[in-house]
């Protein structure tokens, strides 16, 4: 795949009234709008048919990761609030999961709101708890350019824990309001199970146990997956040439046993959401780097640009790759597979796992557009006329849509 000159990010911009973008979710869940992409056509149904208009033998891939409370306020004793976002760990390691079960200190790396108030003092709270008795938390800047907060707490609870007690869910920015006590569910897919990201998988908010129980009723398999979703999902692009936006990291989790079922698989892999894309083709490439190359450590890294370097001729099968990473985890004794991805998906991008999508309706000129675009080219632009005109209810509380290209 080549890397093109230049990538117009206004190409990527449409009109998208505020009337539309939707500040709250259905309910139930699975009673939104799914606009329905295949052979070449456009359809609108319900979300709840979803089962009937995926191709026999389908695997959906889902992402498994939670939302935690990410945003964090200390008040000074001046009156200043002091408004802490966790990003990404740095101590007392950087795998999210280890760092969710420390039950002492934590270190991160932050955005600050009202910094210029938060001079060299340590910050602390004391929150209260059952029995009378309460959770002492401090906060200190150990590196002011670069945002590094450490945590430290009483209590013995564990960071995830904590977090939870005092913690805000952080909604998107421009959902234009504040998190209501009901975010806390909605903003939840009903199967999220690993603390870490910092935005939901949206696509999956539409599922629900009824959903899953009409997939299995027509064969239809389902996998679980692990990225934590991170702030930068939402940062639009602000270059004029897409291909110079700073793209982010996350960070990706991969069991053994997923691994030897999609070797097993023989049907269209379908991931449920950007994220479960990024992270299924981040997979793919991890694959490529350690074919013949087992017993080296090589660390789970994909960069931006990784995948552009290759010739048709060097690359591997589906199959291929995901036996290459198999074949590394027995040698390296590795059960799950731990790495971080900065993949970005652009229109010339060719998917090697995934055979389409279910996804929400993303913002103009963002990343996420640009993944769409790299599946269905400038069918983009039809898909989102027809759901604009249809009144569909856009972004991450929005409708969905299901493209097979």
């Amino acid at each position: 795949m080549k890397i093109p000159s230049e990538i117009r990010i206004e190409d990527f911009n449409y009109p998208l009234p505020d009337s539309q973008i939707a500040k709250y979710p259905l309910s139930p869940r699975d009673s939104s709008k799914l606009l329905v992409y295949k052979n070449n056509q456009i359809r609108s149904k319900a979300f709840s048919s979803l089962s009937e208009e995926l191709p026999k033998n389908a695997h959906l891939v889902f992402n498994n990761t939670k939302v935690i409370p990410a945003r964090l306020f200390f008040r000074k004793q001046t009156g200043a609030l002091i408004e802490i976002f966790l990003l990404e760990p740095i101590l007392p390691s950087k795998v999210i999961s280890q760092v969710m079960e420390s039950s002492d200190s934590t270190t991160w790396k932050t955005m600050i709101g009202n910094k210029k108030k938060w001079k060299d003092e340590v910050l602390s709270l004391a929150i209260p708890i059952e029995n009378g008795t309460s959770l002492n938390v401090k906060a200190e800047l150990v590196n002011r350019e670069e945002n590094t907060v450490s945590f430290k707490w009483t209590g013995n609870i564990s960071f995830a824990e904590l977090v939870k007690v005092f913690g805000e869910i952080p909604l998107p920015p421009y959902l234009n309001r504040k998190t209501e006590e009901v975010d806390k569910e909605t903003y939840q897919t009903v199967y999220s199970e690993s603390d870490g990201a910092v935005a939901a998988p949206t696509a999956g908010l539409h599922f629900t146990d009824n959903t899953f129980k009409r997939l299995k009723e027509q064969g239809i398999k389902t996998s679980f997956i692990t990225l934590h979703v991170g702030a930068g999902t939402f940062q639009p692009v602000k270059t004029e040439n897409a291909l110079e936006h700073h793209m982010h990291s996350e960070q990706i989790v991969f069991s053994k046993s997923f691994l030897k079922t999609l070797l097993e698989d023989n049907g269209p892999i379908i991931p449920v959401g950007t994220t479960s894309m990024r992270s299924l083709e981040s997979l793919y490439w991890f694959g490529l780097k350690v074919w013949g190359n087992r017993q080296s450590q090589i660390p789970f890294k994909i960069e931006k640009l990784f995948p552009y370097g290759f010739q048709e001729s060097d690359l591997l099968s589906k199959k291929k790759a995901i036996q290459a990473i198999l074949d590394y985890m027995e040698y390296q004794s590795i059960e799950k597979l731990v790495g971080d991805t900065e993949i970005y998906i652009f229109p010339g991008y060719k998917p090697r796992l995934c055979e389409g999508i279910i996804t929400n309706f993303h913002q103009p000129k963002s990343t996420l557009l640009l993944l769409i675009s790299s599946l269905v080219g400038d069918k983009w632009k039809e898909i989102y006329d027809f759901a604009l005109q249809e009144n569909y209810r856009f972004l991450s509380y929005g409708d969905s849509s299901l493209i097979l290209p």
